[in-house]
């Protein structure tokens, strides 16, 4: 069963090199790695070349114009030649034997007659380049659980055909790309589940962007048309999602309009003090 992973990649060459080596050196072999260049202007095009005629498994797109990385996504899911599709972020990595334990777990549920949407695992966590921790995730999770944060974290494992039939990444969302998508191939297919082995590496290094003015207002956006999408009929749902735009993960704190937004959808008590402890975080 062949494997395609997706990577997206903007002006970064030095470390998709090494996200790139960590899915062709895994220990299992019938692997296809698709990077999509999103508007590139380094030399990542001069290593894609150099690296493709090495390994034929590495194959690639040059956007010359950046669309964002869920159009870059998409452009590889479209393209994919695999019988299962899983991702990887330029700046994180495989470890050696990520892929075939995923398809191992696979084979050993499906001949249990357990069959999820989806596989997720735990992360290794590096910060500046060294491990600070393992994420803890849940076993399984529903669609309704990622309104409460997205347990899932920022990669599934699944056929081909359940990344088609969910409809894709939504190239309209500012923020939230991961989890959007997520929930609808969870609604749509049923609970992921867990393997409860770290297999990635994940770069967790503090950045600007997260904490900028213009990611507030991506966040919000976002938050508006995951709502619109998909909490039209639940006003907790809806004040769920809001207060994860005020998580520790993002440190921004709410608004004036911000509350009245989330006093729109009722009384939560729950709700308030989460969004109080946000606005005098320290």
């Amino acid at each position: 069963m062949k494997v395609t992973v997706y990577i997206p990649t903007k002006n970064r060459k030095d470390i998709l090199a090494k996200a790139v080596d960590s899915v062709l050196n895994q220990t299992y072999w019938d692997i296809e790695v698709i990077v999509v260049s999103d508007g590139s202007t380094d030399d990542t095009e001069s290593y894609l070349k150099q690296k493709s005629s090495i390994d034929n498994r590495l194959k690639y797109f040059i956007k010359p114009n950046s669309e964002g990385a869920p159009a870059a996504r998409n452009l590889a899911i479209k393209n994919a030649t695999g019988d299962f599709i899983t991702g990887l972020d330029d700046d994180d990595q495989f470890l050696p034997n990520r892929i075939e334990l995923l398809i191992n777990y696979w084979i050993f549920l499906k001949e249990h007659s357990v069959l999820p949407s989806c596989l997720y695992t735990p992360d290794l966590i590096y910060r500046n380049g060294k491990e600070v921790g393992e994420s803890k995730k849940l076993g399984h999770v529903s669609h309704q659980q990622l309104f409460e944060s997205n347990q899932i974290g920022n990669q599934i494992f699944a056929p081909k055909s359940v990344f088609i039939d969910a409809g894709l990444f939504d190239e309209q969302m500012p923020a939230w790309q991961d989890m959007e998508f997520f929930y609808r191939v969870l609604k749509m297919f049923g609970n992921a589940s867990l393997l409860d082995i770290p297999t990635q590496i994940v770069d967790d290094t503090p950045r600007a962007d997260r904490i900028s003015i213009k990611a507030s207002n991506r966040l919000r956006a976002a938050n508006e048309r995951f709502v619109s999408k998909h909490c039209q009929n639940s006003d907790r749902h809806s004040q769920m999602l809001y207060l994860q735009m005020f998580s520790s993960f993002y440190r921004i704190r709410p608004k004036f309009s911000d509350w009245i937004n989330f006093m729109k959808h009722g009384f939560w008590p729950k709700g308030i003090v989460g969004l109080l402890a946000a606005t005098f975080r320290v």
